[in-house]
């Protein structure tokens, strides 16, 4: 797919956005009802970054956005009887941001696509992507963690960045850490950056389950 060198962005608290997975949206604000009729008359593409707090106390800062984020495109489309819209926007590629070329009537962005790098031979990487199976299922084990029936989902993904945008995107809780996976463009120190953090959520999980003992969750402030 040839991407414009200008797209449309939402620019949203705490939520980071990777190329394959699907995202629902709510779209409500005039501004993005105006940018979503274009969008659809048009190639149905524009990005979503996350809101860089950060930067947001910066001196003319007016909901900066982090500087990688992902282009997406319209799958689906429902317009609602309040002319607000439900999409399912699926995710196409990583995007460098530029510079913000205009504000209204919404936000219109300069984009740079992005290309990962493998990192590794097919054998590296199918090592690491074992070991972050293996962790999710530890995980899972420990407590109930992403949508139903995705840690077997992920186990039949066959591509390597595929499954490791696809297992951050839905997977890990933390935007902060989401936004450093998705600037990672070496796909198999991506996998290796997952897989430590999901041994640090294992040893919290593993910890809250000690200091827990034998009471139930609702009853926790007890022991």
């Amino acid at each position: 797919m040839d991407v414009p060198e200008i797209v449309p962005v939402m620019t949203l608290p705490g939520t980071v956005f990777f190329p394959q997975s699907l995202l629902p949206l709510h779209i409500f604000e005039p501004r993005y009802r105006h940018m979503l009729r274009d969008v659809l008359r048009n190639n149905r593409l524009f990005a979503i970054a996350q809101l860089d707090e950060a930067r947001r106390a910066e001196i003319g800062a007016i909901e900066p956005p982090h500087r990688i984020a992902t282009l997406g495109i319209v799958r689906a489309c429902q317009k609602c009887d309040d002319d607000t819209s439900n999409l399912l926007l699926q995710g196409v590629c990583r995007v460098e941001i530029s510079e913000i070329t205009r504000e209204l009537p919404y936000r219109l962005i300069r984009v740079r696509p992005l290309t990962t790098s493998t990192g590794g031979n097919h054998t590296q990487l199918e090592i690491v992507r074992l070991e972050v199976m293996r962790l999710l299922q530890v995980r899972k084990r420990l407590g109930p963690h992403g949508p139903k029936g995705m840690t077997q989902f992920l186990d039949t993904i066959e591509d390597f960045d595929t499954f490791a945008d696809l297992a951050a995107f839905n997977l890990c809780e933390c935007a902060s850490f989401k936004q450093r996976l998705l600037e990672e463009l070496d796909t198999r120190r991506r996998l290796q950056l997952f897989a430590a953090q999901l041994k640090q959520d294992i040893e919290v999980q593993r910890m809250h389950r000690k200091l827990q003992g034998g009471l139930a969750d609702d009853h926790v402030a007890h022991n």
